[in-house]
């Protein structure tokens, strides 16, 4: 008499010798609430476009571009809202599986060797990372400054987001913060792109008043 508990099936061998891709990491209602998709945003809506993401206004947000130096390309996309900072960048990733899970353990590594602190959490938009980071303040020395790093992934997309301010500790500042990151819209387009690749940011063709 044979002990069928022991034996395995085709389908968990063929299970078993594929390699796990990290799962994609977004809130279950991310399709519903944000962040958006292009094909899911309401086309009605007068958002900002900057190219590889596009920005809803609102009273009281100020945005600024980040260019980086040497090549004068937009780098990422800056926030000021709610007495909080929230930076974004919106990067290309695989169609089937996500690119969060990597980028926590990056950021971690680069944190610690700063000399900071980082802890993992669950937070309102899946898991992200509480840093403490030190920062040189002048005559006075080193000082530390909190930073939360949070991230979805989406559809061929992967949008982070660095908070700072107020949103980092005030429940009420950090709910604002949570909804302005959930209005955006990434806009990935058709051009083939390596995952991790930057997704072109732009100026805005008809500057408005954030």
């Amino acid at each position: 008499m044979t002990d069928d508990a022991s034996q395995t099936t085709p389908e968990a061998e063929q299970t078993a010798l594929e390699p796990a891709l990290p799962a994609k990491s977004a809130p279950a209602d991310r399709d519903s609430a944000g962040p958006f998709d292009e094909a899911e945003a309401n086309p009605v809506r007068p958002y900002i476009d900057l190219g590889g993401i596009k920005i809803l206004p609102r009273e009281g947000l100020n945005l600024r571009l980040e260019v980086e130096e040497q090549t004068k390309r937009i780098v990422a996309v800056g926030l000021d809202y709610a007495e909080s900072t929230l930076q974004v960048q919106p990067f290309a990733a695989p169609r089937s599986s996500g690119l969060w899970e990597e980028t926590r353990e990056q950021i971690r590594q680069q944190v610690k060797q700063q000399g900071g602190r980082v802890e993992e959490r669950e937070g309102p938009l899946g898991p992200e990372l509480l840093a403490e980071v030190p920062v040189m303040a002048g005559a006075d020395g080193a000082g530390k400054r909190l930073a939360r790093f949070v991230g979805v992934d989406g559809p061929r997309w992967f949008l982070r987001g660095v908070v700072g301010g107020a949103a980092t500790s005030d429940i009420e500042a950090a709910a604002a913060i949570e909804d302005l990151f959930r209005s955006i819209v990434v806009v990935r387009g058709t051009s083939p792109m390596p995952p991790r690749d930057l997704i072109p940011l732009r100026m805005p063709s008809t500057p408005g008043t954030a």
